[in-house]
């Protein structure tokens, strides 16, 4: 009799433990689902955080051939969010990044561009925290941030409606040799940029939206040319905004030396080299919408 009032007191003590533990973990469970919520920021990846050399060689991916993500997906990733949710929405990493204490995941995507161009192949960044939550979100190239996140715009009438209109203008004439904000573009520079944003007024009665991207010539660090042209084309962006372009409707980019127009000799930097590679350092400002 003794053992058998022993056994059923253990038995109602289990049952009471596990019962405490059940409640305790959901009440932990919820307050961290409200709090994850709450500490969760929409934010859509950016181009100025990591430089050039921050990024992988796409030849390196363990997933050589890369994934084709939903946009849905993408647009789904936040600030806050810990390794699971990541992998939830775009699967493990496609770099070895390493065993303990990873605070970076990079990826290779595939996005569909429009009927008539093949799929953009993308580079994507995942920084983590010391918490081991997701605290920036980067795009290696700017067509891949606005196939993801395009400026919000209106449905066209028509399809002639969005031809782009590119112009170019030289950086040297609009910062002179070390420019980069607003305040170091001399008086004739800034003059360009105001005729400019009264060209685009006048010309278009709608505006969907217009992309400023910044070009470097090849002389310098890698590092150093995409933060230069990052910044001046913000600058440019910034200019306008001033004299009355919507500003949620502007995209910056900078692209460095990427993309060349004139192939000049030699490596030392004389003022030939630097004449012959005038046309590289331009700023590109394209707009679309209704003439």
């Amino acid at each position: 009799m003794v053992e058998q009032a022993r056994t059923a007191v253990l038995r109602i003590a289990m049952k009471s433990a596990l019962l405490s533990t059940a409640t305790i973990g959901v009440f932990l469970l919820g307050g961290c689902a409200g709090s994850g919520q709450a500490g969760m920021q929409r934010q859509p990846a950016s181009l100025a955080a990591p430089q050039e050399g921050d990024f992988p060689n796409p030849g390196s991916a363990r997933l050589r051939q890369g994934t084709v993500p939903t946009t849905e997906a993408l647009r789904l990733m936040r600030v806050g969010m810990d390794k699971d949710e990541v992998r939830q929405l775009l699967g493990s990493p496609h770099f070895s990044e390493g065993l303990f204490g990873v605070r970076e995941w990079n990826y290779l995507f595939h996005l569909r561009g429009s009927k008539e161009t093949e799929d953009v192949v993308c580079q994507y960044m995942v920084r983590f925290d010391g918490n081991v939550r997701v605290s920036g979100l980067y795009w290696r190239k700017p067509d891949c941030a606005l196939l993801v996140e395009p400026p919000p715009v209106e449905a066209p009438q028509a399809k002639a409606a969005m031809t782009p209109q590119k112009v170019t203008l030289s950086a040297d004439g609009l910062f002179g040799a070390a420019g980069r904000k607003v305040a170091d573009m001399p008086p004739e520079g800034r003059l360009r940029v105001e005729r400019l944003a009264s060209d685009i007024k006048r010309n278009f009665r709608r505006i969907y939206y217009v992309v400023v991207t910044g070009h470097t010539d090849r002389l310098g660090s890698d590092a150093d040319k995409v933060e230069l042209s990052l910044a001046r084309a913000g600058a440019v962006s910034e200019l306008l905004a001033q004299q009355g372009i919507d500003p949620k409707i502007i995209r910056s980019a900078g692209m460095g030396d990427r993309q060349p127009l004139a192939a000049c000799p030699g490596t030392v930097k004389t003022a030939v080299l630097q004449d012959c590679l005038r046309a590289n350092r331009r700023i590109e400002i394209e707009v679309v919408g209704e003439e």
